[in-house]
């Protein structure tokens, strides 16, 4: 952007020490008395209290009358200049949009997501619900339920096996349950039963639909599967039944791309650091035999150790992988 460079000086900078005229008629100056004469007015004090200066500028009541403040940025400036140019009225200050919070897993049992979605039925208007927790770390399904209905009972009813299943009461530190901001995962029979568990919940922001990007993954990948039914489930029971056979395919099975292509009970064991080592030595090994076949690095075998959530800040996400590191050194 520098561009050609005058009197030794780039554009932009020259720009920045060019001399330009003062304005011909200064708020400060000439502009700065009629305006506390207009605002004194009987009716008018009231009106122009609460508005900003482009609504002083363009106030009808003032045009009607004849009357001519100044520019906007005229009123800007004496507005600033008198300590005025605060929001006025009953009209709160917008307030800045907080961040979402960078969940970090290093392990299994750190970070849950959960949600819920609908699973259609061959009667047109009837759904069934299923409700899913993920291990953000290891991509298992650790709990799954399908109901009838959407109830807030169902969730506290999941969480609690699931977090029997899991032996949360043994671990030191409780996972954080990650969800959307849907009323039946934010009721308060489900907030007691966390807070009795010891876990911490977490949601996603209001109107962004991708804070929990891993949970509706996992539901494009089970609704995307052969066996779904295009037309819908018969009954409840036979809901029930793909969900399991899906749960059992998908932690046993799948080999997840997100986690090198491994299922994600090989992870959530720790047996998949095994696996990619032999995957990488089978490599090495492949390209020693016929190098000619290969220009580059071999694939890339290695462990993920960090999984993040919502990683808007990397140096909360540098700092968890340092820790992590020091830790299994130590160890």
């Amino acid at each position: 952007m520098c561009g050609v460079a005058l009197g030794g000086l780039s554009v932009p900078a020259y720009r920045r020490r060019a001399l330009r005229a003062a304005p011909r008629a200064p708020a400060g100056r000439g502009h700065k008395a009629p305006i506390p004469d207009a605002s004194g007015r009987p009716g008018l004090r009231a009106a122009l209290a609460c508005l900003t200066p482009a609504g002083v500028v363009g106030l009808p009541v003032l045009a009607d009358e004849g009357v001519y403040l100044g520019s906007e940025s005229s009123m800007a400036r004496v507005l600033k200049a008198a300590g005025q140019n605060k929001r006025r009225g009953r009209a709160k200050a917008p307030k800045a949009t907080k961040p979402p919070t960078t969940h970090i897993a290093t392990a299994p049992g750190q970070v849950w997501c959960w949600d819920m979605t609908y699973l259609p039925a061959k009667v047109m208007g009837r759904w069934f619900h299923l409700y899913l927790i993920l291990d953000l770390y290891s991509r298992k399904i650790v709990g799954a339920e399908v109901h009838e209905s959407d109830d807030s009972e169902h969730a506290v009813h999941l969480v609690r096996r699931t977090a029997l299943t899991e032996g949360i009461a043994a671990m030191d530190t409780k996972p954080v349950l990650h969800g959307d901001n849907g009323s039946t995962l934010k009721a308060t029979t489900v907030l007691a039963m966390l807070n009795w568990l010891g876990i911490k919940p977490s949601y996603s922001r209001p109107r962004v639909s991708d804070d929990n990007a891993f949970a509706e993954s996992l539901f494009r990948t089970a609704k995307y599967r052969p066996e779904f039914p295009a037309q819908g489930f018969e009954t409840l029971d036979g809901a029930r039944a793909w969900a399991a056979e899906f749960v059992r395919w998908y932690n046993l099975e799948h080999r997840h791309s997100g986690i090198r292509y491994v299922s994600p009970q090989q992870r959530h064991t720790g047996q998949d650091q095994a696996i990619l080592a032999a995957r990488h030595t089978l490599y090495r090994q492949a390209r020693q035999r016929h190098p000619a076949r290969w220009t580059g690095a071999t694939r890339d075998w290695s462990l993920i150790d960090v999984v993040t959530l919502n990683p808007e800040r990397d140096e909360v996400v540098k700092l968890a992988t340092c820790v992590q590191h020091t830790q299994l050194k130590a160890a």
